[in-house]
This record gives structure tokens, sequence and C-alpha cells, in this order.
């Protein structure tokens, strides 16, 4: 077959191929077209899934009759200033989505301009495009896209079910909801409403934060900070969750470049790495970032759907949010994320497991008298001994009796994480402010001091203090291991961890940092020749040397199940005060619990 030319009905269906992939594609183009149009209300309607119908109502300055004629013509475009295609300023540029969507769908527009005395309509379908017509619509733009991919059925074939493909509608309006906290956002699907996003009002940076909040959880809301950082050409600004408040997965990562929702390898690689000191690798936090660039500096113009974009400095976005974040995170660093739900805990845990308390009599007078009774109940007047009255209790939960009265200082003086009160189970230590009751994780609290520690010393040239084993471990490693272990021990040396190769399948341990001694040896060499093996030459030599940190301070915290006394247990808080990122454990656990006294004063109806 000789070379021709294609006819105009399959050239706009190539193109639509590229443009319009499902209905959450038509749904964002038509959208990001509304707020190009200064809508302040979007309606958006959907029939199976957008397969059958999809409508999408707007409040915006609407076009005239003969701007409705151009719109739906191939590359006519009022968003491309002075046709410099770098220096975009709209969502929209390129003038295809209208009618790439008219090639593949029976396409209606019916539109009003602003202070016009009347609205019109055009209708496309394939290649026809009928006249414009009178419509009665009030101000703003109205669009209907029916039967998507009527005239492409191998397309239709394709589409999944009409709730998978609905929750891809919705994942892109949440996402660009999100951006456009001062826009109304309501969806229907099959007659019922799904979602409703009412314009948040008040100061932007809170106003932004009730639309995540919306979004993304109230959870979220509640346990993030604030990022807001400049420098340059670019401006960071957004909100991430603290450590203590990940999921399994990257889904909740959310990054936007001048408002536009995209999905950026570099970028979810900069998160990442902004966590690794105090998130395990395999958990995600929350995130939603807005990366503000001028045009000149960024090409959107990479993706057809412009869901990629492409830095001209790269390496400054990755630094600047790398530092924002991290700066976030320190000045958040002591705290924990609150997801205790302790009303219900109580109720299931406490109420049905407290096998000691139930076997403690009251003196007879009280013993009968129900507890919704004014009369006020009288137990036996003699003092109380925990260890006597209760001789189970004490072995049961390792509580501790211990307290010296002057640890209870009144008003400024109190210290922010209290004084240690007792511990249960030879793990938890209980502490206790003027408002409220803390538990704490004494091994996780314990490995991030340790860790930070190693990281102050790294960080300072300073060498590592060191305890030389007076009998010098040996270890049996496999020829991989081994070979890996040795690869690192100049990595190892400046932490304080002396290794040196011992015969054909085994190494030697001299020295180790004083800060963990007493750890297990062999299964902490064991596990760093485990790590390194899953970092592959993916991490740099700071990343490294921080991931050996933890490993190192995980082995040589204090473990769950060592009995401290009340001393110990004190130190542990003061050292947590003052150590950075002591929230949360170098795996992103909370380390700490705190129960606010109002809280529990409502439990039993005190308040």
């Amino acid at each position: 077959m000789s070379i021709r030319i294609l006819p105009d009905k399959l050239v706009n269906q190539i193109a639509a191929g590229e443009v319009v992939e499902r209905p959450a594609s038509v749904v964002k183009e038509l959208v990001e077209n509304a707020l190009d149009a200064g809508a302040l209300r979007i309606d958006i309607t959907l029939i199976d899934g957008g397969k059958t119908l999809i409508i999408v109502s707007d409040d915006g300055k609407g076009m005239t009759k003969d701007e409705l004629d151009l719109c739906v013509e191939r590359h006519a475009t009022s968003k491309l200033e002075d046709d410099d295609l770098f220096h975009i300023k709209h969502f929209g540029f390129r003038g295809e989505a209208l009618p790439s969507i008219g090639s593949v769908a029976r396409l209606s527009i019916s539109s009003r301009a602003k202070n016009a005395s009347e609205g019109y309509k055009i209708e496309v379908s394939g290649t026809k495009k009928s006249d414009v017509m009178p419509a009665p619509i009030s101000q703003g733009t109205r669009i209907e896209v029916r039967d998507l991919f009527y005239l492409t059925p191998a397309r239709l074939k394709f589409l999944k079910t009409d709730a998978a493909e609905f929750g891809y509608c919705q994942d892109i309006i949440e996402r660009i909801a999100m951006a456009n906290p001062n826009v109304s956002f309501y969806l229907s699907h099959n007659d019922k409403q799904r979602l409703a996003l009412n314009a948040c009002q008040g100061d932007f940076f809170d106003a932004r934060l009730r639309r995540l909040g919306e979004v993304m959880g109230r959870q979220f809301q509640e346990n993030s900070l604030l990022i807001n950082l400049e420098r340059d050409w670019a401006k960071i600004s957004g909100y991430v969750s603290l450590p203590t408040l990940n999921k399994a997965n990257s889904l909740s990562e959310y990054l936007f470049v001048n408002n536009r929702p995209v999905r950026d390898k570099l970028l979810l690689g900069a998160i990442k790495g902004a966590y690794q000191d105090v998130l395990a690798s395999s958990r995600y936090p929350y995130v939603a970032l807005f990366i503000d660039v001028d045009p000149m500096y960024v090409d959107v113009n990479v993706h057809p759907q412009k869901s990629e974009v492409r830095f001209l400095d790269a390496a400054h976005i990755r630094s600047l949010l790398v530092g924002a974040i991290r700066q976030a995170l320190l000045a958040g660093d002591k705290s924990t994320a609150n997801t205790l739900d302790f009303a219900q805990f109580v109720h299931e845990e406490i109420t049905s497991k407290t096998p000691a308390l139930q076997s403690f009599e009251m003196h007879e007078d009280v013993r009968h008298i129900p507890f919704n009774t004014p009369q006020k109940a009288h137990f036996q007047s003699r003092s109380l001994n925990i260890t006597k009255d209760f001789p189970d209790l004490n072995q049961l939960y390792s509580l501790k009796t211990d307290i010296k009265e002057d640890q209870d200082i009144q008003g400024n003086a109190m210290p922010p994480l209290g004084f240690a009160k007792a511990q249960f189970h030879d793990t938890y230590i209980i502490s206790q402010t003027l408002d409220s009751i803390i538990i704490i994780d004494q091994h996780a609290a314990h490995e991030r001091i340790v860790m930070e520690k190693l990281k102050a010393d790294l960080a300072s040239e300073h060498k590592v203090t060191t305890q030389m084993l007076l009998i010098p471990e040996i270890i049996e490693l496999n020829a991989s291991e081994k070979s890996r272990i040795l690869e690192n021990a100049d990595n190892f040396e400046k932490l304080g961890l002396v290794v040196e190769d011992f015969g054909f399948k085994a190494v030697i341990v001299r020295e180790i940092p004083a800060l963990i001694s007493g750890a297990d040896t062999k299964k902490l060499i064991k596990d760093l020749a485990s790590e390194i093996n899953e970092w592959g030459n993916a991490f740099s030599l700071t990343d490294k040397l921080h991931h050996i940190c933890a490993t190192i301070a995980c082995h040589g915290s204090v473990r769950a199940g060592r009995k401290l006394n009340i001393e110990e247990m004190n130190r542990l808080l003061r050292d947590m005060e003052k150590t950075p990122h002591s929230g949360q454990c170098n795996h992103g656990r909370p380390t700490y619990v705190e129960l606010k006294l109002k809280d529990i004063e409502k439990l039993f109806a005190r308040r």
C-alpha cells in the first residue's frame, strides 16, 4: 500500500487514545477546564462508572456563541498566552480534550458567558458537529458525554467493572479537590451522592488542612506537620504525617506541581529518603505536598495526560523536598500519632480482663451497693498496702511501688513526659504529668536514643566510644555474608563496631559501641549481613551508615522484659526529652501514648 493521508475521523480517534484512556480521563479533563474557567462549584454526575453518562456542570465564566463553535475544533484553546509552550499557567493548553472526547463519544456542550443574555449549545458525535443553537442555561458550562467509546468498541472491552471505573473517577476528583480547597465539589453515581466537599473558608493553610482531612481522613488532619519552605525559584508547602501514622503502600502520598496532580518517581524517592531514619523501609507516610515552580523551570508537556513533569533542576527540587520534610519532622520530633481509641480500649479490654480485681473482697457494707446509687460508699478505714492486699498484682504486672515522694514536683517544673510511677509487664513504663498519664514502650524509646547518639557521633566525626570485648566474638558466616560484612568493615568501624577476617568462613568482632554493651553480637552481625544484601547499591554512603546505626541501636537497646527501677525509668524519660525524633522508634512505631486526664474522667462520668 502506498503512503496516504489518514482520514480526519481516524486521526481524531488515534489522538483520543492518547488523551482519553477511561472515564476518569474524561472527568479529569472536564473538571480542569471548569477550574480554568474560574468555577467555584463543580457538579459531576456519573452513570455506570462513566461508561454510559458523564455530566460536568460548573459556574465558571462560560463561553460565547463563537467560542462554543471553536472549542470542539482540534488545537483550539484560549489558554496558551503568546503561543509560549514553556510558560504554561493553566491546566489545559493543547486544545485536544473536547475534540478527542467528541471523536469517541456523543458530546453535548451548553454554555452561557458571564453577563450574556442567553446560552448556547453544540453537539458532536464522531466527526459530525451540529450548528450552535440557543439553549436555556444559567451562567457557566454543562458538558454531557454519553456512550463513551461507542465508536471504538475494542477500547470499551478493556474497561473494568462499573465500580472500579467509578473508583478511578472519585480518586481523580479527590486529588483535584485537595489542590483547590476554595472550590466545592459534588459527585453523584447512579443517582446517589457519593462525595460532597464544600468550599473551605478562612486562612489558606487552615482551609487546605480541612480539605485534606475530608479526603485523607481525620487521623491525618490531627497527626500532620505543616510544610512551608521556599528557596530560589521553587516553593514547597503542604502537610506530612508523623512517622507513627503510616501504611503499607504509597497510595496516600499525594503530590502536586503548580496545583496539578502528578506521580513522579523522583519526588516519591525523595519522600522515602526524608523518612529513612524514622520509618521502616516497608512503611509509607501520608503526604500531601504542593510544589510551586516558575513555569520556566518545569515542563508539563511530557505526558499526553499531563500526569508527569520534568524539572529543569531536579536535584534542587529533591534537596528542597527532603530538607522541608526533615525540618518539619524535627520540629515535631517529640510528637507521636494519637490513634488510640481509649474508650473502646477500656470497653473491650479492661472490663473483660480484671481477674485480680474480681477476686478482691470489698467490705460487706459496700459489697451490695449498686454503682448508680447516690449513697456514698464507705470502705474499711485502713491504709491499703498494694503488695499485701493484692498479692498477685505485683508479680502479674511487674508493678513498681518504690516511688519517691520528692519526685512530685509542682507547677512548671514538671517535665514534658512527667515522672515514672510504675513498670508493667517489664515492658511499659507508666508516667504521670499534671494532666495526663503516659505509657512508654521502653525498648522503642531507648532504640531511638541510642540511634541518635550514634548519628551525632558520626556527624561530629568524633570516634564513637567503644568497648573492647574481653573475649572476642567469633561468628561463622556463609561466603556471601562474610563478603558483605568485610566490604563494609570501614563503615562499621566508624560506628564503633570493629570486625576483622578470621579463617575461611568466619569473622571476629573485637570491639562494639559502648552504647550497646551486652547486645547479642552474633545476631547483630547476621542481621547486618542480611540487610546489606537488601540495600544493594541503591543507597549512598550516608544512607548506609544511618541504616547501620538503626540496626545497631535496635540490638543494643533496653529489651522488653527487662526490669527497671524508678531511677532508670526517669533517666530514660529525661533522655527522650532531649533526643530528636523521640516520638517514634527507628521503624516508625510510637514510643509513647498519652492519655489525658479529662478523657479518663469522661469514662467514669466525672465530667
